[in-house]
């Protein structure tokens, strides 16, 4: 990934962290709330080849950290985030058979967006936080799932074609 590219892709992981906390998180969803930005995040990753899966895990877990109402750790999410990119990179034959139908692609993306909630909440109770009942857990996490499926078919296209259009000649 180039240093003008990872510039870029951090620019656009804040613009979507202002967007995330100024406006979808005031939404109140029923069941549970949405993150636009975990599954436009994991849908960036699954898209990128075997180091840019790790840097965009990397730089979108950065981003997050950011958020003034996390009471996780700075770099909680950036470890998070991070492992999801090497896990995305090592099986990137299987992933790319994945990515290539639209309706596995959004499984997929909710339930990296599931599986990366789920790690949050594990390394949160590995260190100390209180993370509420376990009923409670559940409808957070099927809530997500649910308009993340619902959600993702929305933006997919769009995002691929950004994406496209950011590669430069040599990524191509």
């Amino acid at each position: 990934m180039s240093p003008v590219r990872i510039l870029s892709t951090l620019g656009f992981f804040f613009v979507l962290f202002v967007v995330q906390e100024s406006a979808v998180s005031l939404v109140h969803f029923p069941i549970s709330g949405f993150s636009l930005y975990l599954a436009i995040a994991i849908s960036l990753i699954a898209f990128e080849d075997h180091n840019g899966a790790i840097v965009t895990g990397f730089l979108a877990g950065l981003v997050l950290d950011l958020s003034p109402t996390s009471n996780a750790p700075f770099g909680q999410w950036a470890l998070i985030l991070t492992a999801l990119g090497f896990l995305f990179a090592v099986n990137r034959d299987s992933i790319s058979d994945l990515t290539s139908s639209p309706i596995t692609f959004v499984i997929f993306v909710a339930g990296g967006a599931t599986l990366s909630l789920i790690a949050y909440l594990g390394f949160g109770a590995l260190l100390g936080e209180e993370n509420g009942s376990f009923v409670h857990v559940l409808i957070v996490l099927l809530g997500n799932l649910v308009w993340t499926v619902i959600f993702t078919p929305m933006f997919l296209p769009a995002l691929e074609r950004a994406r496209e259009y950011s590669l430069t000649a040599r990524e191509r």
